[in-house]
């Protein structure tokens, strides 16, 4: 197969088929890549070489029209010299470089369009490596983002998120009966402090009467 052959594979393949159906992505563009910069190496060496070509018979075209002229100079020198067998020779000679002249131009135009044609299949092949190249940074994109995932998956697998919940519940219950388990101790030992005070209270009160009628009595005794 040439290679304007098989640019024209490539330039009519969809990228995006080729995507979806191959096994591993990433290698599949990888190597169409590559091919496609091959190709791409080879058709600008055949368009350089088309061009060369071009040139060279663009060079003959030239040479065989002046020739023709000249000759058609020769010819005219010839009669003016009454040399009419030169001029007629020189007329055959003249008509022998307009044809190869002619059919060389033939062969030019032909080649042009040729050439043309092969600049647009490579101007098209450059075009799709460029969209061979976008499509492999967003696969590699892609392909990191669902690797990301696939490690915080993996991580969430091996981790059973239920039994960790259900631990910090009961950690969060603990701290709770103990936070309450206090704060109705330091509520009850204040409790305890304001009877114990009530109750000095009461003694003292006991002891002052106590000691009045003590004094009393002993008054009146020695009274």
């Amino acid at each position: 197969m040439g290679v304007f052959e098989r640019i024209g594979l490539i330039i009519r393949s969809n990228i995006n088929d080729l995507l979806t159906r191959a096994e591993d992505p990433e290698k599949i563009i990888n190597q169409t890549i590559m091919d496609m910069h091959q190709a791409q190496y080879e058709a600008r060496m055949e368009v350089a070489q088309a061009i060369a070509e071009g040139k060279k018979l663009e060079r003959d075209y030239q040479a065989n029209q002046r020739e023709a002229q000249s000759w058609l100079e020769k010819a005219e020198q010839a009669l003016k010299a009454g040399r009419e067998d030169l001029a007629r020779e020189a007329l055959r000679r003249k008509k022998a470089a307009e044809d190869l002249a002619g059919g060389l131009k033939e062969q030019l135009d032909a080649h042009n369009v040729m050439v043309e044609r092969l600049k647009t299949q490579l101007r098209a092949l450059d075009a799709k490596i460029g969209e061979a190249e976008r499509k492999r940074q967003l696969l590699i994109a892609r392909q990191q983002r669902s690797q990301a995932q696939e490690a915080v998956g993996a991580a969430m697998a091996k981790t059973d998120t239920r039994k960790a919940f259900a631990a910090f519940e009961r950690m969060e219950s603990k701290i709770t009966q103990r936070e309450d388990r206090l704060a109705a101790e330091a509520e009850l030992a204040a409790d305890l402090s304001l009877d114990d005070d009530f109750a000095a209270l009461g003694a003292d009160n006991e002891v002052e009467d106590e000691l009045a009628a003590l004094k009393a009595k002993l008054g009146t005794s020695e009274g």
